[in-house]
């Protein structure tokens, strides 16, 4: 007979265990289980209203305003274009927009100045800000880009460095009152996909995670408008991705929510032998993966699709803390 939990031995007979010891062992045994598998629950303070993050998984939009992203680079360089699929972004069920107007691809021969940047991302926010209901984010680590964002109406900073590119950008999103997203990354922009291996990439991460909280909230950003993503391709090697989706719950650890970032990124390409244009799959195969392991938020270019499996995915994790009937024994 298998059963889940500790023996423990009835008090009228030490011999064995009767039927009521055995429910009791039962019931703790799930309140255990529910316990590792809950997804904490937060309330993300942004500048003019609050998220609520834990029953839901979070989808955030990626509207790239760039020439050269990897995959809809030069898409939406248009206004009209990115106002446009910024709207289809939202209706296709997005609670965050993420604009970018700068591309991380690798290689990154040449960093784009703040001013071009600016050039690129504020007219799509000052459109954008009055038409949607979700709030806006601005993908940047240039303190100058995140100021100008923020007064044209984003209330969410996604800074991929982590604090660490642009001391300046604490300063900035403390005093706008702003949420920030603060990713794992390692190196210069120019050379972070071509680093080595990482030894122990989960706690790396975990302690460069904790350092980039730390700027923050020394600086005066409330642990309630942080947001910390483990940076899948940022300074990592595949492998290193793939364990840290594999070990996602260790994040828990800094008790903040989690947002993950796979979509059809690179990693995907070289284990699915598919360029990126055909990547759908992969990428909604790392959202289920990461909503199951924990995640709170999932960036993605492919929203519609996305959105059903965090249904799914969601069913699925709260459908236990529904539930309290005692785990069954089988017998073998």
């Amino acid at each position: 007979m298998v059963v889940l939990g500790t023996p423990e031995r009835c008090s009228k007979n030490q011999n064995q265990q009767c039927d009521g010891c055995l429910e009791v062992v039962l019931l703790r045994a799930e309140e255990r289980a529910l316990m590792l598998d809950s997804r904490a629950h937060f309330r993300l303070h942004l500048p003019f209203r609050e998220l609520a993050l834990g029953n839901q998984t979070l989808i955030m939009g990626v509207l790239n305003v760039t020439p050269d992203s990897f995959y809809d680079g030069g898409l939406y360089f248009k206004l009209d274009d990115a106002v446009k699929r910024g709207l289809q972004i939202e209706e296709e069920g997005a609670d965050i927009l993420d604009v970018g107007g700068e591309s991380t691809r690798p290689p990154r021969s040449q960093i784009v100045s703040a001013s071009v940047e600016i050039k690129r991302v504020i007219p799509v926010i000052e459109r954008l800000g009055k038409r949607l209901r979700i709030p806006i984010s601005i993908d940047t680590t240039k303190s100058e880009v995140a100021r100008a964002a923020l007064e044209a109406g984003a209330q969410i900073v996604n800074d991929v460095s982590g604090f660490r590119f642009d001391r300046d950008m604490c300063r900035v999103v403390a005093a706008s009152k702003a949420a920030v997203i603060l990713t794992h990354s390692r190196g210069a922009p120019g050379s972070m996909h071509r680093l080595p291996k990482i030894q122990n990439v989960v706690r790396a991460v975990i302690d460069g995670l904790r350092r980039s909280v730390q700027r923050a909230t020394r600086s005066g950003i409330h642990r309630n408008r942080i947001v910390i993503d483990p940076g899948l391709g940022f300074g990592k090697l595949g492998e290193d991705n793939l364990m840290l989706l594999r070990k996602l719950d260790r994040l828990k650890v800094l008790e903040l929510p989690l947002l993950i970032g796979a979509s059809r990124k690179s990693f995907l390409g070289k284990i699915l032998d598919l360029a990126v244009a055909e990547r759908l799959i992969g990428s909604l195969a790392c959202v289920a993966l990461a909503i199951v392991n924990g995640a709170h938020m999932v960036r993605v270019h492919d929203v519609k699709e996305t959105r059903q499996v965090a249904r799914v995915c969601d069913a699925v994790r709260n459908s236990s803390l529904r539930t309290h009937e005692p785990f069954r024994v089988f017998e073998s």
